[in-house]
C-alpha cells in the first residue's frame, strides 16, 4: 500500500531531500545540496511512502504567477517504477495548483519524461534553458480548465460508470456521478433534486446508496490498477449522519483509509476489504460510512 503524503518535520524534509538528491542530482555527480533552489519555502511538496514508511517517490509544485504554476523534481524509485506511481504524484501535485487557483501548468522536461508528461495532457512548448549546464530540458504546458478535472486512467474511469449505470440504473436516476479520480482519492457526486424528501434535504437512503457506490468504485479501480479480478460484494455497512444534505452531495474515499489484502486473489483466495467514505455538503463533513466489502476471486 502507498501513501501521499506532506513532509512536515525536520525528520521527513532530510528524507524527501535525500530521495530527491539521490535520484535527481546524484546520477549526475552534483552534491548534496544541489537538489535544493530559491522556490522551496514558496512550494508545496509531495512524497510517496511505502508500506514501510519508506520515501518511494518525490515531487513539487510552486505558482510561477496568479494562474500559472511549475512542476518540478519528480522522481520514483527504479524498483517502483511502472506501479503508476509516477501518475499518483503528478495528480497530487495537479490537485495542489488547481486550489492554488492555477490556470496553466508549466514543467520543464527532460528527454526521457517527454512520454510520460504527455500521458499526463502536456504538450511541447519550445525548448527551455539547460539545467547546472548539462540537462537539457524541453518546457511543456497544459491548460486547466473545469471539464479537465485530475482523472487518472479516465477509460476505467468511464467503464465504472457506464457499469453503474448499465447494472445498477437508479444510480442514473440519482445523478450518482463519477466526479474525479486522482489515483489517492475517489470522488462522486450525485443530483439533489434527484433525490430530495419533503424536508428539502438528501434522502438518508440515497446518501447510503452513494456511500456504498463510491466504497466499490474504489475497489473496482483498485483492482484494475493491480491488473487483479474480482467480484466485489458488501459484507457490512455502517454510516453515521451528522447534519442534513441541503446543497451538493459529494462522496469521497482516501486510499489512505483503505486496509486489506488484494494479494489473497491470486491465490485463488477471498479477501475483505475495509474501507471508509466521507460525505460533505459542499465542503462540510456531513456523514461517515464504514464499511467491509468482501472480493470474491472470478471461477471459470
Amino acid at each position: 500500500m502507498y501513501k501521499i503524503d506532506t513532509p512536515k518535520t525536520d525528520e521527513q524534509f532530510e528524507a524527501y531531500f535525500q530521495f530527491r538528491w539521490k535520484m535527481l542530482r546524484k546520477p549526475w555527480n552534483h552534491p548534496f545540496g544541489s537538489e535544493k533552489d530559491e522556490y522551496e519555502q514558496v512550494a508545496e511538496h509531495r512524497m510517496i511512502l511505502d508500506a514501510n514508511g519508506q520515501v518511494v517517490g518525490v515531487g513539487r509544485v510552486h505558482m510561477n504567477m496568479s494562474e500559472e504554476a511549475q512542476i518540478r523534481h519528480v522522481a520514483i524509485a527504479k524498483e517502483f517504477q511502472g506501479k503508476g506511481l509516477g501518475k499518483l504524484i503528478y495528480s497530487a501535485l495537479e490537485e495542489v495548483a488547481r486550489s492554488q487557483g492555477a490556470k496553466r501548468l508549466v514543467t520543464n522536461s527532460r528527454r526521457i519524461s517527454i512520454d510520460f508528461f504527455s500521458s499526463c495532457g502536456f504538450e511541447i512548448e519550445k525548448e527551455a534553458p539547460t539545467e547546472m549546464g548539462k540537462l537539457k530540458r524541453t518546457q511543456m504546458i497544459k491548460k486547466l480548465s473545469d471539464v479537465n478535472q485530475v482523472m487518472v486512467h479516465p477509460k476505467w474511469c468511464q467503464e465504472l460508470q457506464k457499469t453503474w449505470y448499465e447494472t445498477i440504473p437508479i444510480s442514473e436516476q440519482m445523478g450518482i456521478q463519477l466526479y474525479k479520480y486522482s489515483g489517492t482519492t475517489l470522488e462522486t457526486r450525485a443530483s439533489l433534486n434527484k433525490n430530495i424528501n419533503l424536508h428539502g434535504t438528501m434522502f438518508a437512503g440515497s446518501i447510503f446508496s452513494l456511500a456504498t457506490l463510491t466504497g466499490w468504485g474504489m475497489i473496482h479501480l483498485k483492482l484494475k490498477e493491480k491488473s487483479l479480478e474480482g467480484e466485489i460484494v458488501l459484507g457490512d455497512g455502517n454510516i453515521h449522519y451528522h447534519k442534513p444534505i441541503t446543497m451538493q452531495p459529494r462522496a469521497l474515499c482516501n486510499v489512505e483509509f483503505l486496509d486489506g489484502k488484494f494479494e489473497l486473489l491470486q491465490r485463488n483466495k477471498k479477501t475483505a476489504i475495509k474501507l471508509r467514505v466521507d460525505i460533505l455538503d459542499g465542503e462540510n463533513p456531513v456523514a461517515e460510512f464504514k464499511g467491509v466489502f468482501w472480493i470474491l476471486p472470478v471461477t471459470d
